[in-house]
């Protein structure tokens, strides 16, 4: 096999691997916020939950996450699912995952911001609601842009996971052919389109740094 053949069952492959990591972020990104004000709510067993959620996703490999979610209806409930259930299992398991990560790193960005500023968005007449999506998050987004940046780089590699649920993402595919050719061509291959993905990203993440250097500490 030549390496334009290897290369376009790689790149079909890479179709999945950025669908995975698209799915992830649209999903943790958000869910990231909703775990963080929950961690930092004055309701204590409200607080605790999500404490525990952060600790156990944090605190167990993801690979055995998305297994869990992959075999548990079956193991646990008896119920079959159909094959499309596969990727489901592997885009909860990627979100519920990063959301974690999102969220300590949220929180630590929303600590940061002196409380005087929430008390002069008060006297301005600002409601609590305004006052954080107006003034504190776009702030929070700019003090923690680089500490996301590195969970964002290191989601690109994770995608690789997601062979353990047969997802014929890049790394299985490459997986795949290395064993039939009896070759590290196709990992090679891979590890080169990894790399320029993650050059992207880097470059994005550059960019998105640069137009909110306008907030100032």
């Amino acid at each position: 096999m030549d390496l334009g053949s290897m290369m376009g069952i790689l790149i079909s492959g890479f179709g999945m691997t950025v669908q995975i990591f698209f799915i992830t972020l649209v999903g943790s990104l958000p869910l990231g916020v909703v775990v963080a004000l929950c961690r930092m709510s004055k309701f204590k067993p409200l607080a605790l939950v999500a404490r525990f959620y952060i600790s156990v996703l944090r605190g167990t490999p993801l690979m055995l996450q998305l297994m869990a979610w992959m075999f548990a209806p079956y193991y646990v409930f008896g119920l079959s699912l159909g094959p499309d259930w596969k990727f489901m299992a592997c885009s909860i398991g990627f979100i519920l995952n990063y959301s974690a990560y999102f969220g300590e790193i949220y929180r630590s960005g929303i600590q940061s911001i002196p409380r005087g500023q929430y008390e002069a968005a008060q006297v301005l007449g600002y409601t609590n609601a305004q006052c954080f999506m107006l003034i504190i998050l776009p702030q929070v987004i700019k003090r923690i842009l680089p500490a996301m940046g590195n969970e964002v780089i290191a989601l690109v590699k994770d995608t690789s996971l997601a062979f353990v649920l047969g997802i014929m993402e890049m790394f299985t595919q490459a997986k795949a052919l290395a064993a039939a050719l009896v070759s590290m061509t196709p990992y090679i291959l891979a590890a080169g389109l990894y790399w320029c993905f993650t050059l992207i990203v880097e470059a994005v993440l550059n960019f998105l740094e640069k137009k909110l250097s306008y907030y100032h500490d």
